[in-house]
């Protein structure tokens, strides 16, 4: 169970980070996409940028209640890790597609490594 502590914490602080970035991305658009090498010059690429970031600081919200409310409400675990992983996706097709630089493939580790440990963490939940 000591594995459960030190997941939960970890994902916890992933989801807390996650409701960060998201507001700075919401509030700060062209700044973020300047820093992951991408075009600053389109009012729709920065508004739709902003809207991204909502959705971050909604689904960070989302795994962070999931944590503390576990295991009641593992399906929240479940869903924010999904996102997670559709996060990784689509930035790294980004990349691929030469929308941001190379540096955004941090981003979409981090997307990944966190959405591998919520659906580990959920699993584990749920075999109980």
């Amino acid at each position: 169970m000591q594995i459960d502590r030190w997941l939960s914490r970890l994902l916890l602080l992933i989801g807390i980070i996650t409701v960060i970035s998201g507001a700075v991305q919401m509030f700060l658009p062209a700044t973020i996409l300047e820093i992951i090498g991408a075009d600053t010059g389109s009012g729709l690429g920065r508004h739709t940028f902003a809207i991204v970031g909502m959705f971050m600081v909604l689904f960070g919200g989302l795994l962070v209640q999931g944590v503390k409310t576990a295991p009641r409400h593992t399906p929240l675990i479940l869903w924010a890790s999904l996102q997670k992983l559709g996060a990784a996706i689509a930035v790294g097709l980004g990349v691929s597609g030469h929308l941001f630089s190379a540096i955004a493939l941090t981003v979409a580790a981090f997307d990944l490594f966190s959405g591998i440990l919520g659906l580990w963490y959920w699993k584990r939940l749920t075999d109980r």
